[in-house]
């Protein structure tokens, strides 16, 4: 959590160390990133970087949330906008984050292809939740489930769990293949489907 500094800086000046941060968590994975290169596009010396984060992990970490924060609004509109049907809902969501501009994928690209356990379960809370919460409790509410072959919450939790894993693994396989954006959302289309196929009640 950037410390209380930061948000007190002016907003031109907070959203001038934003983009240098993201420029460079753009460039290279996290382990690889220099704060040189941030305060040098920032144009700030290297002690006032630590006046606003405790480290490079702090930034960045900032910067996921924030994209995780945008990413499940993101997502609650697309599942609302769908009439709650899950599986339409992800294959708009997934096809809005591969349309993305060059750094943003760029950004997503070393987030997939260096993943964390500590980074998944920021990211994962876009489109659903690590525990049965009040948050997954929200999101389920805004879920069709009349033709979803679920018994109870569990279970959607646990459908939701799949769907999820389905999804990374397929931004996985778009970064790693460098597949194009016409081949990652068929292949996407494809397992959702398949998921819809067993997850429908007949």
């Amino acid at each position: 959590m950037p410390k209380i500094t930061f948000f007190n800086l002016p907003d031109d000046k907070r959203k001038t160390l934003i983009c240098a941060a993201k420029k460079e968590f753009a460039r290279v994975p996290l382990y690889q990133a220099s704060i040189s290169n941030i305060i040098k596009d920032a144009k700030i010396p290297r002690g006032s970087f630590y006046q606003y984060f405790e480290d490079k992990e702090d930034a960045f970490f900032f910067l996921l949330n924030n994209h995780v924060a945008s990413y499940k609004s993101h997502f609650v509109d697309t599942l609302k906008n769908n009439n709650g049907d899950i599986f339409e809902a992800m294959i708009e969501f997934y096809q809005s984050i591969i349309s993305e501009e060059k750094e943003n994928l760029q950004f997503l690209r070393n987030l997939f292809l260096n993943m964390t356990h500590r980074i998944e379960n920021v990211f994962a809370r876009s489109f659903g939740e690590t525990d049965l919460n009040e948050d997954f409790k929200k999101i389920s509410k805004l879920i069709n489930h009349e033709n979803l072959n679920v018994k109870d919450e569990n279970e959607l939790f646990h459908m939701m769990q799949i769907i999820s894993s389905v999804t990374f693994h397929n931004f996985v396989k778009k970064f790693a293949g460098e597949l194009s954006f016409e081949e990652a959302l068929n292949n996407y289309k494809t397992e959702i489907h398949l998921l819809k196929k067993g997850f429908l009640s007949r």
